[in-house]
């Protein structure tokens, strides 16, 4: 077992870097937005902006996908949002299950984002026998009794984990049991999982920490008499200070293999 920390592989198969990974969900979010107004082509710096990025990373990151665009044209905006799609997996269908259906859990169970993305939620498992049969954004709510049959039934690969933490790693051990490779933990715990399931992690909590120590060094540098750039100026690139969830900040200059934060469907 990796005792806690999330196991997560340098490259995918096809050699693209980890967190050039994490960054094409982040252009497939700009390109989708562009397609939807019928933008045609886009070039690298209005396509980088609009994903929080440098042009130069951007670059580099389409030409994992063999992607270069066309000088004085730009990138043809269809076309990436097929490729990136692709590569993402995502023009198949993922049935994915959601434990625990409290507050949080039935949020999700509600966001509508995951039909869109090629997300199916097959499934939503609560502990509470009260909540059985209770329909949750039209979908009933089954007891965790069903977990493994519904998995197996169901075709089941990925997991999301919306429990208290002193029940998440339970939660997740049966969940690997039972053939499912990739969790999405919402529960304020870190999870032991075995080489070959990936995990990600989303902590509400640990964001609103790093935003209000960002928010005292501010206080900070304006109570020294720092100059604080205008509302509405140019901020200093996103990549010069990406904190991830762990709370460790990244270089700018950070290898193809460096960490990357979690990033919430949006």
């Amino acid at each position: 077992m990796a005792t806690g920390r999330t196991h997560r592989p340098a490259t995918r198969s096809r050699g693209i870097p980890e967190a050039t990974v994490a960054r094409l969900p982040l252009y497939l979010r700009a390109l989708t937005a562009l397609s939807e107004r019928s933008v045609p082509t886009v070039s690298s710096e209005e396509l980088a902006a609009a994903a929080g990025v440098n042009s130069a990373k951007l670059r580099k990151d389409f030409s994992y996908l063999g992607s270069y665009g066309t000088r004085g044209v730009g990138y043809d905006v269809e076309y990436l949002v097929y490729q990136i799609s692709r590569e993402l997996g995502l023009t198949q269908d993922w049935p994915v299950v959601i434990v625990g259906i409290g507050n949080l859990g039935a949020a999700l169970a509600n966001y509508g984002g995951f039909a869109s993305r090629g997300f199916r939620v097959a499934a939503l498992i609560d502990a509470d026998p009260a909540m059985a049969g209770k329909p949750v954004a039209g979908i009933p709510v089954q007891h965790t009794d069903e977990l493994e049959k519904i998995i197996q039934d169901e075709g089941v690969s990925i997991g999301v984990i919306a429990t208290p933490a002193g029940a998440a790693q339970q939660v997740c051990e049966r969940l690997v049991a039972a053939g499912v490779t990739s969790i999405l933990n919402f529960a304020p715990t870190v999870l032991s999982v075995p080489d070959g399931v990936d995990v990600r992690k989303v902590d509400l909590s640990i964001e609103l920490q790093i935003l209000a120590f960002h928010e005292q060094r501010k206080a900070g540098e304006v109570a020294a008499g720092t100059v604080v750039p205008p509302v509405g100026s140019r901020p200093e690139p996103v990549a010069a200070r990406r904190v991830s969830v762990d709370g460790h900040e990244s270089a700018a200059d950070q290898g193809p293999d460096g960490d990357v934060p979690a990033v919430m469907p949006t």
